[in-house]
């Protein structure tokens, strides 16, 4: 269901259903959230890799799933519908950073793997679709962060269209941050990996909060007023008095081996 690897303070979770092309039930949200929360709280985990295993990302939504949802009730359907919830929030609150590698097809909840991930690195042939509207769903759980990455106009065409894209219209939207030739992918991430591992840890995290907050308010005195809070913080925790001593003495910091 799952393959986890952990190398040099890098965690690969890989979706490991390649069969049915990664596609995810209940019981492989569940996994992969416990996963995720479980990597965020190991201190000797730096960053996250998110992949799947065989010819696509994740297709959305298991078929035998989907049928056993038909028969649900409200109630069942809304528990059912917070577990994808909660998985999406999760990959997005996570403090370390995490990165999609989009080697295949992402569709539907798929996509929104993709979109809850810090960095989506992913091949010109990948293809996309938010397919919901065509059987006559919404992509409700994970608008939040498709609609963030490619903002609402294009979130208007695609979420009501359910049309097929390739990577590199993904690319141009904003769903993917970078597009790679296949045998170049893995390469490319891993010096993306290598950059990110130069970062402070703690830093990253408050960077990504510092990200949430920003993105979500106006720039109002309020808000300026709280980044200069911010920065007075970290500037006074041992992790950024070390980056700055270690850039005064031109050596690399403790947490870059």
């Amino acid at each position: 269901m799952l393959k986890l690897q952990k190398s040099g303070g890098v965690a690969r979770v890989t979706l490991d259903r390649p069969e049915i092309r990664n596609a995810f039930d209940d019981a492989l949200i569940a996994a992969l959230t416990k996963a995720l929360r479980e990597l965020d709280a190991d201190d000797k985990v730096r960053a996250v890799v998110l992949a799947g295993n065989g010819p696509a990302f994740c297709a959305g939504g298991d078929l035998n799933w989907m049928k056993r949802m038909a028969g649900y009730g409200y109630d069942q359907n809304l528990s059912d519908a917070q577990a994808l919830a909660d998985l999406m929030k999760t990959i997005d609150r996570m403090r370390k950073p995490t990165i999609a590698r989009v080697h295949g097809p992402a569709y539907a909840g798929g996509v929104g793997l993709v979109a809850a991930c810090d960095i989506a690195v992913g091949v010109p042939e990948a293809k996309f679709c938010l397919s919901e509207a065509k059987i006559g769903l919404s992509p409700a759980t994970i608008s939040p962060y498709v609609v963030r990455a490619m903002g609402e106009r294009m979130a208007r065409r695609y979420f009501l269209s359910a049309e097929v894209f390739d990577g590199i219209e993904a690319h141009r939207i904003g769903l993917l941050s970078h597009v790679s030739p296949s045998e170049k992918l893995d390469g490319e991430i891993d010096e993306i990996l290598r950059n990110l591992m130069a970062g402070g840890p703690q830093s990253m995290a408050k960077i990504k909060d510092l990200i949430r907050f920003v993105a979500s308010g106006t720039v109002d005195d309020a808000m300026i007023a709280d980044t200069a809070k911010r920065i007075a913080e970290i500037r006074a925790t041992p992790e950024g008095k070390e980056g700055v001593a270690s850039f005064l003495e031109k050596r690399k910091p403790s947490w870059h081996k």
